[in-house]
Parts: C-alpha cells; sequence; structure tokens
C-alpha cells in the first residue's frame, strides 16, 4: 500500500470538505466560528491558489485520508503564515502522517520565505494540540491575523529555523 502526498487538485474538493467536517463532528467542535461552517471548505482547490499558500493532500490506493496546508492569512505579521485545515480520515491517525503533514508544511513555509508559522485550534482537538507542542508551537494569549474563526480559542505560533531542530 503505496502512501502519496501530493499538492491539492480540484477533484479533492468534495472528498476534503467531508473529512475537516466529519473529524470536527467527531470530536464536538462543529460549531459556529469553525472551519466546520466556512464555505472556502468547500473550495480548498481555490482557495489554496493564493500565493504564499500550499496545501498537501494524502492519498493511499486513491483513497484520500487527509490533508494540511498553510495559508498568508490577513492580519499575521510579515513573514507568518497560518497552519491551516490539518485533519485526518480516523483509520489514518496514529501512524505519524500527521506528523509528516506538518513536517511537510513547515518546511515549505520556509521555502516561501516564512519566518513564523500560526495557528489556531480548539481543547477539544487535544490530541492535534499535543502534536502541535512537541513540534515547538508556543501558547499565545489571544489570536492573530484575521481568520475570522471566533470559535478557536487555542492560539499557538512557532519560530521557524534556518534546519530541522530536533523533537
Amino acid at each position: 500500500m503505496k502512501l502519496t502526498i501530493r499538492p491539492i487538485k480540484p477533484e479533492d474538493n468534495a472528498a476534503l470538505a467531508i473529512i475537516i467536517r466529519s473529524s470536527l463532528a467527531e470530536f464536538g467542535a462543529n460549531k459556529p466560528g469553525t472551519v466546520f461552517f466556512d464555505t472556502s471548505t468547500d473550495h480548498l482547490y481555490e482557495l489554496f491558489r493564493h500565493q504564499g499558500s500550499a496545501y498537501l493532500v494524502a492519498e493511499q490506493n486513491g483513497l484520500l485520508l487527509g490533508g494540511a496546508g498553510i495559508f498568508p492569512t490577513a492580519g499575521l505579521p510579515e513573514k507568518c503564515c497560518e497552519l491551516v485545515k490539518m485533519y485526518l480520515q480516523p483509520e489514518a491517525r496514529g501512524q505519524g502522517l500527521g506528523r509528516k503533514l506538518i513536517d511537510l508544511c513547515l518546511e515549505k513555509a520556509k521555502a516561501l520565505g516564512f519566518q513564523q508559522v500560526y495557528l489556531e485550534t480548539m481543547p477539544e482537538l487535544r490530541k492535534a494540540v499535543a502534536v502541535y507542542e512537541k513540534f515547538g508551537f508556543r501558547y499565545l494569549n489571544g489570536p492573530l491575523g484575521q481568520s475570522g474563526h471566533f470559535g478557536c480559542d487555542v492560539w499557538m505560533l512557532k519560530e521557524l529555523e534556518a534546519a530541522n531542530s530536533e523533537r
């Protein structure tokens, strides 16, 4: 079974929207002010055509397992992007795929000249929060930028280093 990680394609939109919304519902995080109700969730390919953004999809045997991306969210400090829409199918979790996607997103952010990566999440997604902590994301007291996701109340930031650090 070959795992492929590749850039998003237009035909991925519907499956990714289902993965994202199902994941949020699974953890009771399908609330207003989150990507659950964000119309861009149905149009990720189009969203990630924006300069300074990238979205990676994990696929195995033609089945989408999930994805993650970086996006230069409006209002973020200069040289800062946001880690966004990091969601996996239940059967794809706990095998290191999330870490791999985050690693690739951080590498892409560095390649695009970003020096910091911001993220917003929720306590309901505590397993993801623990992974972000291991990557060196630190907690912030409030949100950065203008994501419009007022339903998120955990904000984190990571300084990107010139070389990969040990985790």
